[in-house]
């Protein structure tokens, strides 16, 4: 099983005790956004590991709690180049400015040994789960396989990191590492024992010799060259929550430039050694390996072919023999720490020096074998199967519903700017929200727009047919910029979107910062759909840019709007013009400073067949005539600066050319409306979902009743599996909804489309309930999400169609087949 990260915490060593109320000072000068005005300060140690010492900072202010750690030198005297906090600091900052590494945020680094005695810096605390066995006992195999892909997918990426383009070209010498390495390591070792320390090995110098002779001739390429991390393993490694992916690399005490294939092999070590040291056994690979989990050579292979590397052959001997020298190197000098008192890893410490000679004695015999590995990587359906897996969010086995290769990088990335951007910046919005200046945008908002744009993440939701059209429209046969080309998304199918509209859903304010949010997305379907070139030049250009935002006018106050036939308001053909006449309501986006248009429905013909008096017509918000009346709250949440507003429009002059694909079409073009653009409600709610069973979890491994964890308690367990099952039954029919929306259009997909929509808002509303009943008072309040998340799921039971519509169709959709 996993650990939490808060598992790892006790009380501060007393050999590694310093000065708190230092520490504090120097954080509120030096770390923005720390709680100046704090109700409680705590500094508690994390035990595992035996490296630079590295504790976790509590500070309390009102009811929130905010939480850093602080990474620093042991005390005392210590071996030259060891424990450089300076070089983790330049790496990670880099790392987390530049690239997708997962990495956690750096805030500041000290190095005026005056403030607590040593050099250090503080990062930001993640909350996640740490993995101490390598073989992931009591984890089901399928969630073994993608834990392993996602240790593999994490190497990759550091791998692949640019370090000329990120500033760590300078970070280290490229070439001939491994020789240098083994220098480095053979006098630490020489230096960890000896005279008045712990007797050093003679089987470590013959050792030392072997590695001499053989070291690859590929040190000094280019191909094996690049960011290393120097002591990448399973338990430097931080995994999400509840999703089988890596959230952050730690302990880069040892990285530097260098021959990439040494972290490869380090990570590998399991497969050849049981490094604890209540058992230094063989490695899974003689004593069997857990079912799920691949084979050396099958994860080889995964990691090749992502990161672009050769097959390392009968050079990997040396590669494994080469880290289990590094490492009994590195447990020698803990052991002469932990003798001399100043080792961090506390009672593990005493056994280093054990497992070190352990460690000297496997690779003594691993370069007595001929080779390690196959002369190829493995192929066909066994070596690839085991790495289908992107997280448990997403199908466990080929079929039907796994995206391609594009459609998981693109949530990658969604991902890691959720994480990066929208969740730190949740509070402040919600600050601004509640604030006298609610109805302006907050600066932040604009500045993530151009980041999302940056990094190809603007208008994903925008249907490849729908891009076609405009773009044809647009252009007039000539080639579009790249920039133009870019507004018009990434040529996804609405099911390819469903994968990352979920991702967007886990928080209120992230749609808007892709520009992915409700109505804008829609009213840009109807006129990319609908549109004439002047409409799209006018209109759609400026929405698809980010520069303007839109509400849709279609419900009314005196009659039951879910039937589009009652609409009263009147769009009556005057001369060259249309003048509107009528009140509408729920007309959400109008309150936003950035709405200029409102796409209104009303009636141009009341006398015409009962589907044909609906029109729509593109109004300017400015137009003489329409006063915003007030902004309309749900549930007490008003959605400032987005709102919803109560609007009347009195003898509204439009220009005839704004009419939407001609008098009498409205209705039609509802309906063409109420596919994609309604769909994505659906998918946003399954992430609103999965943000509330995160959070339960989260909550239920923290909090005591009754002497037990809520997590250990029977009626917890049986209702968050409950959870789990809908939750997952509700994402598999929005996907299908989205595949038949693909595949045969809006009209024989919606009865499909309709039971997404009746399924996903009860289901999220089930599962967000019992999140807040977890959360206890805290659940209803707004010091988290999910009050607001609540509100929101609760809405789009009428907001997206009555359910009582949607079942009506269903059930005349169950009749009609039955009479057939």
């Amino acid at each position: 099983m996993a650990s939490c990260t808060s598992d790892l915490l006790g009380r501060v060593h007393p050999a590694h005790a310093f000065d708190f109320e230092a520490l504090f000072r120097y954080s509120c000068a030096n770390v923005d956004g720390f709680p100046v005005s704090s109700s409680s300060f705590t500094i508690s140690q994390f035990g595992h590991g035996q490296s630079n010492p590295t504790f976790l900072m509590e500070v309390g202010e009102g009811g929130s709690l905010k939480r850093y750690v602080v990474r620093k030198k042991p005390p005392g005297k210590l071996l030259q180049s060891a424990h450089a906090v300076e070089r983790e600091f330049q790496v990670l900052r880099a790392l987390g400015l530049h690239t997708q590494v997962p990495v956690p945020k750096v805030f500041c680094l000290c190095t005026d040994t005056s403030v607590i005695g040593t050099a250090f810096y503080i990062m930001e605390y993640l909350e996640g789960r740490i993995f101490l066995d390598p073989k992931l006992p009591g984890i089901t195999p399928n969630r073994r396989a993608a834990i392993y892909r996602a240790i593999a997918k994490a190497l990759a990426a550091l791998h692949s990191a640019d370090v000329d383009s990120i500033g760590l070209e300078k970070y280290g010498h490229r070439d001939s590492y491994c020789k240098r390495q083994i220098e480095r390591w053979a006098k630490q070792y020489i230096a960890s024992t000896g005279e008045g320390k712990p007797v050093g090995n003679p089987k470590m110098f013959e050792l030392i010799d072997w590695l001499r002779q053989h070291i690859p001739l590929e040190d000094s390429r280019a191909v094996t060259t690049g960011l290393v991390h120097g002591d990448f393993r399973i338990d430097n490694l931080v995994f999400h929550p509840i999703e089988d992916r890596v959230v952050g690399i730690l302990d880069w005490e040892l990285s530097t430039l260098g021959n990439q294939m040494c972290d490869v092999a380090n990570i590998c070590l399991p497969y050849i050694k049981d490094l604890r040291p209540d058992r230094l056994d063989e490695g899974f690979e003689v004593t069997g390996i857990p079912e799920g989990i691949p084979s050396q050579s099958e994860y080889l292979a995964e990691y090749c072919s992502a990161a672009g590397k050769p097959w390392p052959g009968t050079a990997w001997k040396f590669y494994i023999a080469f880290n289990m020298f590094r490492g009994a190197s590195i447990l020698a000098g803990v052991y002469s720490r932990w003798i001399m008192g100043n080792a961090s890893g506390g009672e593990r410490a005493k056994h280093t020096g054990r497992v070190a000679n352990s460690l000297i004695d496997s690779a003594r015999a691993v370069i007595e074998q001929k080779s390690l590995l196959p002369e190829h990587p493995p192929s066909g359906p066994k070596a690839q199967d085991w790495g289908e897996t992107e997280d448990q969010s997403l199908s466990n086995s080929r079929g039907k519903f796994v995206p391609r290769k594009k459609v998981l990088e693109l949530r990658s990335r969604l991902i890691k700017f959720m994480e990066d951007h929208i969740y730190p910046m949740e509070n402040e919005f919600s600050k601004l929200a509640n604030s006298t200046l609610r109805w302006t945008v907050h600066p932040e908002e604009e500045k993530l727009k151009e980041l999302a744009k940056k990094e190809g993440l603007w208008n994903l939701w925008v249907p490849a047919d729908s891009a076609a059209r405009a773009r044809n429209l647009i252009s007039d046969g000539r080639i579009l910029s790249d920039d133009a080309s870019n507004l018009l998304g990434a040529g996804l199918s609405n099911l390819e979107y469903g994968y990352l509209c979920e991702i967007m859903g886990r928080s209120v304010w992230a749609p808007q910062v892709f520009n992915c949010g409700a109505p804008d997305t829609g009213n840009m379907e109807v006129l990319l759909r609908y549109g004439n070139k002047e409409q799209l030049h006018e209109w759609l250009i400026p929405l698809l840019e980010g520069k303007i935002r839109s509400g849709f006018s279609m419900t009314e106050p005196q009659v039951a709007s879910s039937d589009a036939t009652n609409i009263e308001c009147s769009i009556r053909r005057q001369g060259d013009s249309y003048i509107i006449n009528g009140k509408k309501w729920w007309t959400s986006g109008a309150m936003d400073p950035r709405c200029k248009l409102l796409i209104v429905m009303g009636k141009t013909d009341f006398t015409a067949p009962i589907h044909k008096q609906q029109s729509m017509i593109l109004v300017d918000i400015q137009t003489p005539g329409i006063h915003i009346k007030r902004p309309l709250t749900v549930f007490g949440f008003d959605d400032a600066p987005h709102g919803h507003a109560e609007i009347s429009f009195e003898n509204v002059s439009v220009p005839a050319t704004n009419i939407l694909l001609g008098e009498g079409r409205g209705f039609e073009i509802a309906q063409g409306r109420l596919g994609p653009g309604r769909l994505h409600h659906c998918m946003r709610l399954i992430g609103a979902a999965e943000r509330g069973m995160q959070l339960m979890v989260q909550r239920a491994l923290k909090r005591r009743v009754f002497g037990k964890l809520i997590a250990e308690q029977g009626s917890f367990l049986s209702d968050v599996a409950k959870c789990r099952v809908e939750l997952e039954q509700t994402r598999l029919l929005v996907l299908e909804a989205a595949d038949q929306l693909d595949r045969l259009g809006n009209k024989k997909a919606r009865g499909t489309i309709a039971m997404a929509k009746v399924a996903a808002p009860n289901m999220a509303l089930k599962v967000l309930d019992m999140a807040m009943q977890v959360h206890g008072a805290a659940g209803l309040s707004s010091d988290t999400v999910l009050a607001h998340l609540w509100a929101t799921a609760r809405t789009l039971r009428i907001a997206d169609g009555p359910d009582e519509v949607h079942l009506g169709t269903i059930a005349k959709l169950e009749l009609r087949r039955a009479k057939l």
